[in-house]
């Protein structure tokens, strides 16, 4: 009895070889978007794996290097891409590239809203600015009578571990605006949701000033990758 062995080619290992229920751009098609696991998405941007793993098996790869993190994966530089065999510079543009224009859409789809409901809404609507950011950056969310954004305003950015807020400045923003209320917000690049004894004074400081001209701070928010801490919940503000 004759065993035959067929030679395993680089190109057996490409996706078009595959079985078509196997195929990410296939199943995309004809099964849709929500079908597809992180790996088999990313494996659409590059399109091609490497001489010993198929797309999916090296995005598999990549994706376990971060904890299987799209935030961190976001975080990851074309150089650093760019280390993981089989991708090149134009593979490694396309998934940053990709992953900027997801965080750019959340942020969009929070400013859709329009209107501050719950400290939740001012999460969405910043965490995509200032959620994954290595440094610590204040802002101001300046709003009118009916809690609707008027503008979203950075007034300051610091280092790894804080940053110095001109209460002045703040509050001729607001009146440039007409803006009867503000919610406060800064990142902890340390992912800490504790605030700091500097956070509860710049807190109290501009809620004091702010309530002289009959502005009302209705909230400050310490945010990180994936979580939030707010002032008005916890009724410290």
């Amino acid at each position: 009895m004759y065993v035959y062995f067929m030679e395993l080619k680089p190109e057996n290992f490409t996706i078009k070889n595959w079985s078509q229920d196997d195929q990410p751009r296939e199943k995309l098609l004809y099964k849709g978007k929500q079908t597809l696991s992180d790996a088999e998405l990313v494996a659409i941007l590059i399109g091609s794996g490497n001489r010993d793993e198929s797309a999916v098996a090296l995005c598999k790869r990549i994706l376990a290097s971060v904890e299987n993190n799209l935030m961190l994966l976001g975080k990851l530089s074309v150089e650093q891409l760019m280390t993981f065999k089989g991708i090149g510079e134009a593979k490694a543009i396309s998934i940053v590239a990709a992953l900027e224009l997801g965080r750019r859409r959340r942020g969009e789809e929070a400013l859709q809203r329009e209107k501050i409901t719950s400290s939740e809404s001012v999460f969405e609507l910043m965490l995509p600015i200032i959620g994954e950011i290595p440094h610590e950056e204040f802002w101001v969310i300046y709003l009118n009578n009916s809690n609707k954004v008027i503008q979203k305003k950075q007034i300051s950015k610091g280092g790894i571990t804080g940053t110095l807020v001109d209460v002045r400045l703040v509050l001729k923003i607001a009146l440039e605006l007409n803006a009867v209320g503000l919610v406060l917000a800064h990142n902890h690049p340390s992912q800490s949701l504790k605030p700091s004894k500097a956070d509860k004074e710049i807190t109290h400081k501009l809620k004091k000033a702010a309530e002289s001209l009959d502005i009302k701070v209705l909230d400050h928010l310490i945010i990180t990758e994936k979580n939030y801490f707010s002032f008005a919940d916890h009724e410290i503000l």
